[in-house]
């Protein structure tokens, strides 16, 4: 008798203790303590890999419409920096820091409450859900950042745009082609955000409980650091082709080559004009970039959830 007490009061203990941790992820204060963790850590990650995103936009626009031999990111930088300077590596920095405080804390902070969502509803925290958490939060986070994408992109592109200014240059994009203009490339954005946060989350959540279980790594540095790299291999082999895309929708303006209808007419296009390879324009950069900002924002995301008395992902 006393022993199946034990065993109910034990039960009901660890119940209580999981259905505490789902009330703080979901609570005003959990889901502020979640937006700022998430927000920062992007934001610090994207600082430090800019000028790696700003050469992965120019790759992907090369030889637009046309089969060719393509330069290389080590050249490409050679070759930015003679005839650039060094600034313009940072072009589009404010932007891009902007939306990945607004982003970054969306699409991270949604995932957590979002999974104990699915798991309250259907009762199942399995890979499938995550998968959908990580869908969800990353569509819903860069349809309504998308304005801020547009800008950042337009001027990574363009140096002289540089004196302009990030504000003058949205005036610009207003005045000149309408405020639809700022969601240009919304759907195959929104489609790779899904993507991108689906594998990066789901594959980092699952890698780090699989490591747990079949290797000799605990809860911290060394286990943040494997299953983040492995999210960032994965997160690019899955989005660098819809990521071209975007780019190509977002800069279409700005290419000498006809405009496309949408993302679907896009990646037609550049298979048809450019071949397979096309696609993966620019697919070194994205996981040079990918592959640090998916490792630094997950540690460094990990370590300002400790210190906020949050659980780890």
């Amino acid at each position: 008798m006393d022993g199946n007490s034990s065993s109910r009061n034990s039960s009901l203990s660890g119940a209580f203790k999981f259905n505490e941790k789902r009330i703080s992820a979901s609570s005003p204060s959990g889901a502020l303590y979640h937006f700022g963790t998430s927000g920062v850590s992007v934001a610090v990650a994207t600082g430090l890999t800019h000028p790696l995103d700003v050469l992965k936009v120019r790759l992907q626009m090369q030889l637009v419409g046309q089969r060719g031999s393509l330069i290389g990111m080590g050249p490409l930088f050679v070759q930015v920096m003679k005839n650039e300077g060094p600034k313009s590596l940072y072009l589009g920095l404010t932007p891009a820091l902007t939306r990945s405080l607004l982003y970054g804390g969306l699409r991270l902070g949604l995932y957590e409450p979002s999974k104990y969502a699915c798991d309250w509803a259907f009762g199942s925290n399995n890979i499938l859900f995550k998968i959908a958490s990580g869908a969800f939060a990353g569509a819903i986070s860069t349809a309504l950042t998308n304005p801020v994408e547009v800008l950042k992109v337009r001027l990574q592109m363009n140096s002289d745009l540089r004196q302009r200014g990030p504000i003058a240059e949205m005036r610009r994009i207003v005045s000149k082609e309408g405020i639809g203009a700022l969601w240009k490339g919304v759907g195959p954005a929104s489609v790779r955000a899904a993507a991108l946060t689906a594998s990066q989350l789901a594959t980092y959540d699952e890698s780090k409980q699989i490591l747990v279980n079949w290797t000799p790594l605990e809860e911290g540095f060394y286990l943040h650091l494997t299953s983040s790299t492995i999210a960032g291999l994965v997160s690019t082999l899955i989005t660098a082709p819809i990521d071209m895309v975007k780019t190509r929708l977002m800069l279409q303006r700005e290419s000498v080559v006809g405009s496309y209808k949408n993302g679907f007419h896009c990646a037609y296009q550049v298979l048809h004009t450019e071949g397979p390879r096309g696609l993966y324009k620019g697919g070194f950069a994205i996981f040079a970039r990918l592959g640090p900002q998916t490792t630094i924002t997950f540690i460094l995301c990990e370590k300002l959830r400790k210190l906020a008395g949050l659980n780890a992902i």
